[in-house]
């Protein structure tokens, strides 16, 4: 009928007006949405062919590692570098769902300026982890076996990875109480602890031999103890040194950078299958956690676009410790871990509460007064007394930027890994013999110095991880 016909044209009318407002809705909607500033992709990966070129210089040129062993290593690559991408994308989406949850910061270091009122999307560490551990599974379903060897241990890193990436996130949204936090991180590498079946036995030094009557000393639960405090220490150390624009990330990729350097060492050098493998099963870990953190740092870096939370310092302070222990060179990884033990040493006399501690101790933002005029595009950062390496430099150096702070800082770092891999590569040649010789020729007995000098590498090692564990008793939430 004719009133059915005209019913029907409105219906369609109404339809298509609801049409229109939801299309014209959209656009405004989405472009309401909140926005982060681009990557800065392209120069962090520049920059990053600084420590590339070694790496794969050594692999396919300076040592002959067997084909298979190196194509699983490629593989790896290739499925890291694709995290790369995957991070890089996710990243951006992360970011408005963290804005919409009130999950943002404002930039201390800039406050007072533009840039110091902007919100800032905070924990963006969770889309690190969660990529990580896909590109982990997924190389996981490719290389290893059920009755493979390595999987057990494989599998425990994991877990103690996706715990620490869990409690970091629990953290940043909820503020837990310092004593969960002490107790969290060690039970998270019990997973860690219980799968590890490297050796637990440290050398004597010679001159204590004719004493002690043994050369090599079982140490049993108590290097496992060690490997604990070990991976508390590497979990917290991240997270402490901090406080500049890409300074987390950028210290992890250093880190991170030198580990891969130093397993493809051990694996051209060494014989021993198991030895090689060893060192593999690190790398396996250590290239995700390199693109992942690359991706990160391309929108952390200054002026920072997002920040990694507690989420990424837990994270990648878990990675690293897991890589040195499964890797079976925990000791060495200390050497690697030498500013992060320097800012804690200097850190120690306010995180015990012998000297007044702050809730943040962070440099101060010092303007330059020009013809009477505030210029904020002059500002330069001010070390204070707090007993942080960040303001140490302040304080010997002189006011910089907070870029050209953050750039020293990882400089330092990079000079750090340098010496610390010319001496590791110098213990395993002709170096070493030099230093042998010498107390025997002032002593007229045999002494092996380079025994020496590892041992009390192990020994301030074992103290600085003692250390940091009390640290954590005493202090942990010193910095809420």
């Amino acid at each position: 009928t004719e009133r059915e016909s005209a019913m029907a044209a409105r219906k369609r009318a109404s339809s298509d007006a609801t049409t229109t407002a939801e299309a014209t809705k959209l656009p405004s909607a989405a472009a309401s949405d909140p926005q982060i500033a681009p990557s800065k992709a392209g120069r962090i990966l520049r920059y990053s062919l600084i420590f590339l070129f070694p790496y794969l210089y050594l692999i396919f040129y300076h040592y002959s590692i067997e084909s298979e062993l190196k194509k699983w290593i490629l593989i790896n690559a290739a499925i890291s570098f694709a995290g790369f991408f995957l991070t890089l994308a996710m990243i951006p989406v992360a970011s408005r769902y963290v804005l919409k949850r009130n999950l943002f910061g404002y930039d201390i270091n800039k406050k007072g300026t533009p840039q110091g009122s902007i919100k800032v999307p905070e924990s963006l560490g969770i889309v690190v982890g969660i990529v990580f551990l896909v590109l982990t599974i997924l190389f996981q379903y490719f290389h290893f076996t059920a009755d493979s060897n390595w999987l057990v241990e494989y599998n425990a890193a994991l877990a103690s990875i996706c715990f620490m990436i869990l409690l970091g996130f629990v953290d940043d949204v909820l503020d837990i109480p310092w004593r969960v936090k002490l107790l969290l991180p060690s039970i998270a590498a019990l997973p860690l602890l219980m799968a590890y079946a490297g050796h637990t036995t440290i050398l004597i030094p010679k001159p204590l031999v004719p004493y002690l009557g043994l050369e090599i000393l079982d140490l049993g639960w108590v290097y496992k103890l060690y490997m604990g405090l070990l991976a508390v220490f590497c979990t917290n150390s991240i997270n402490i040194h901090a406080g500049l624009n890409g300074l987390e990330v950028g210290q992890t990729v250093v880190i991170a950078s030198a580990i891969l350097i130093h397993n493809v060492m051990q694996i051209g050098a060494s014989t021993d299958p198991e030895h090689k493998q060893a060192h593999a099963f690190s790398v396996y870990l250590t290239q995700p956690l390199l693109a992942t953190s690359l991706a990160l740092l391309s929108y952390n870096w200054y002026p920072s676009s997002v920040f990694v939370g507690d989420t990424y310092t837990y994270f990648a302070g878990m990675t690293m410790a897991v890589v040195g222990i499964l890797g079976h060179f925990s000791e060495t990884l200390l050497l690697f871990f030498i500013p992060q033990v320097l800012n804690f040493l200097l850190s120690l006399p306010q995180l015990s509460g012998y000297i007044p501690c702050p809730r943040h101790r962070l440099p101060r933002w010092a303007p330059i007064y020009s013809s009477g005029l505030f210029d904020p595009r002059t500002g330069l950062l001010t070390g204070t007394n707090d007993g942080t390496v960040v303001n140490l430099f302040l304080r010997q150096f002189g006011r910089m930027s907070e870029k050209s702070l953050c750039i020293l800082l990882l400089v330092f770092q990079v000079v750090n890994h340098t010496y610390s891999l010319f001496f590791l590569k110098a213990a395993g040649g002709g170096l070493m013999h030099v230093w042998n010789a010498i107390p025997g020729i002032l002593l007229g007995n045999a002494i092996n110095f380079e025994r020496v000098i590892v041992d009390l590498l192990r020994i301030d090692s074992a103290l600085g991880c003692c250390f940091c564990f009390l640290l954590r008793w005493f202090l942990t939430g010193w910095y809420k």
